[in-house]
């Protein structure tokens, strides 16, 4: 074969090559994202991973058992099959992918009840506000319900419901990557300071056969945190409190560990809660911020998408290693290290200053 001829039959392959997606595509796909998210928010909350648990099923069968209109659920499914989540068969039968499997709520590290979260009205009506935050530096989340967001879910025990459990599904996913990435053997006594349903230090207990913990949060959360039979199998190393950070917390232990709540608060806040936590530990005692470390640089970066709901919603922020440094000094902590694991979260350590 000549010379001309392989570079035009290589010209003929390069031309049947899939492009790589321009910036009008890559824009267009960011722009049509939100539809992406409740999508998969629709096959959450009517179960459909549940319903496919067992094998694939035709669109006739999955609309009859979700209670979904069956064309209308079929176009929502078609559209997250082209994304990875679900896949469609012939004659219109569909079945989990490992993506989807995630969607399940009876499998371990499940996200169902993040993504109802995330596409409630009453939460997704919030992001529609965002121009309003960016504007005003306020969160959108009072604009939207008339109050902030801790004391509306105490007026509103579904949504708080749901919230938790959300929470608790974050908790899944950080807990056994904290505990593999922390030696928390060298501690007596671990207080999980808002600590919900208790998934992070339960974790963390099993564990750490000797460590004891205290998990404390508001009474109402404190209240549904007892139902749960992973706090009753540690019940003999687990206390339960309740209280409020803002005005005390459970005193004497030698480490404090908080995940996702200073970055719900502005530096007043985050800094009246830390001063509360260096009041009650022992000298030698440590805190530990379980939060997304914001990166410097332009790649893609998880605690920079999430920044975005702390904004809009509780009003708080995600910080940069730098940022939780002031944080710590002006709380009279100071920052001993940061500890990656795997997951998106780093453990943050301070001491006393």
């Amino acid at each position: 074969m000549s010379t001309a001829t392989m570079e035009l039959e290589q010209t003929k392959n390069d031309e049947n090559q899939p492009l790589s997606p321009g910036p009008d595509i890559v824009l267009t796909q960011t722009i049509l994202a939100s539809l992406n998210a409740q999508a998969v928010y629709v096959a959450a909350k009517l179960g459909v991973a549940d319903a496919l648990s067992a094998g694939p099923k035709s669109i006739g069968q999955l609309s009859k058992e979700v209670g979904g209109h069956e064309s209308s659920l079929y176009r929502v499914l078609r559209a997250l099959a082209s994304i990875g989540i679900f896949a469609e068969d012939p004659k219109r039968t569909f079945r989990l992918t490992p993506t989807a499997e995630l969607l399940r709520s009876d499998v371990e590290g499940s996200l169902r009840d993040v993504a109802i979260f995330m596409g409630e009205d009453w939460h997704w009506s919030v992001w529609g506000q965002t121009l309003y935050s960016v504007k005003t530096g306020e969160a959108a989340w009072g604009r939207v319900h008339g109050k902030t967001v801790f004391p509306y879910f105490e007026g509103n025990t579904e949504a708080a419901a749901i919230f938790d459990r959300a929470m608790s599904s974050f908790s899944t996913l950080a807990r056994k990557a904290v505990a593999n990435a922390y030696d928390f053997s060298s501690l007596n006594v671990l207080v999980d300071v808002a600590g919900g349903h208790g998934k992070l230090l339960t974790g963390i207990l099993e564990a750490t056969p000797d460590l004891r913990g205290v998990l404390f949060d508001l009474p109402h959360v404190i209240g549904r945190a007892k139902e749960s039979e992973e706090i009753k199998k540690l019940s003999a190393r687990l206390d339960l409190k309740e209280g409020d950070f803002f005005e005390s917390v459970p005193a004497g232990a030698d480490g404090y560990i908080l995940k996702h709540i200073i970055h719900d608060w502005k530096e007043a806040e985050a800094i009246k809660i830390l001063t509360n936590i260096r009041k009650a530990m022992g000298t030698y005692g440590r805190v530990l911020l379980i939060e997304a470390v914001v990166s410097e640089g332009n790649e893609p970066d998880f605690a920079k998408i999430l920044d975005i709901e702390m904004l809009v919603s509780p009003g708080g922020k995600e910080r940069t290693a730098t940022e939780y440094a002031e944080l710590f000094r002006q709380s009279g902590l100071k920052l001993s290290r940061v500890i990656p694991t795997r997951s998106p979260y780093s453990v943050i350590e301070a001491v006393k200053a």
